[in-house]
């Protein structure tokens, strides 16, 4: 967790809890897992600190946050925290946050009992065809940005619907056992974003190390959603 970060789509991350399970294939050599056990921890769900659970009160400059980035924030193992995270977000207006999950299901449930509120993006991370349902899921939750994280790439993931989607992020699997990505399967996809007015992102090949080879066809693409709605972009490259 801190107010600054190497990660290209965000400003800051906050991980009200830490640790996580595995729900996908995408999970395999989760990055999370890797840094909980470097720093000797498992990787079983627990509450973070009170300095970290409470740091964007503290936080008075606007930024996009990465919310979770060291968890799910819709596990089942944190439904006892949440709703005093929830209330830290309506708290803090000043502040984007961008809510990634490979649990739509539960964000669609969550947002439905409890409203969404206008200052929070909702994503959800398609790695493979078998789990674009995802992206289904994910248009009837009641957010004003929607986002796909197409991180780790693993195929091809042919046409997408990008119905009701602002943006999209896609990325390269990195660590010591990353998964090779091939660019023939994202560059239809960054074309299909341009035709429809969609952000398109491209966080990093595939590699040893994240951040790596950001160039795609000679241009670094870092476009985002803008918090005003569906659809528009804010180009920063």
């Amino acid at each position: 967790m801190g107010d600054k970060t190497s990660i290209t789509w965000t400003d800051a991350t906050w991980s009200p809890w830490q640790g996580c399970a595995k729900v996908s294939h995408g999970c395999d050599h989760c990055y999370a897992e890797r840094i909980m056990l470097r720093w000797g921890r498992g990787f079983d769900v627990r509450r973070s600190s009170d300095a970290t659970f409470y740091a964007p009160l503290k936080w008075a400059e606007p930024r996009n946050i990465f919310t979770c980035s060291m968890s799910d924030f819709f596990i089942v193992d944190a439904d006892r925290w949440r709703p005093e995270a929830w209330d830290i977000i309506y708290e803090t207006p000043q502040h984007i946050y961008q809510i990634l999950t490979k649990r739509p299901s539960r964000m669609l449930a969550w947002a439905l009992h409890r409203g969404w509120p206008s200052n929070a993006w909702a994503g959800t991370s398609i790695e493979s065809r078998k789990y674009l349902h995802r992206a289904d899921v994910l248009r009837k939750v009641p957010a004003a940005t929607r986002f796909l994280s197409l991180e780790p790439l693993l195929e091809d993931l042919g046409h997408l619907n990008l119905s009701g989607i602002a943006g999209v992020i896609v990325g390269g699997e990195s660590g010591p056992h990353f998964r090779p990505m091939d660019l023939a399967w994202v560059r239809p996809i960054r074309d299909q974003c341009i035709e429809e007015g969609v952000a398109f992102h491209y966080k990093q090949a595939a590699g040893p190390r994240p951040g790596m080879d950001r160039e795609l066809d000679g241009r670094v693409w870092n476009d985002l959603p803008v918090p005003e709605g569906i659809g528009r972009v804010a180009v920063t490259s």
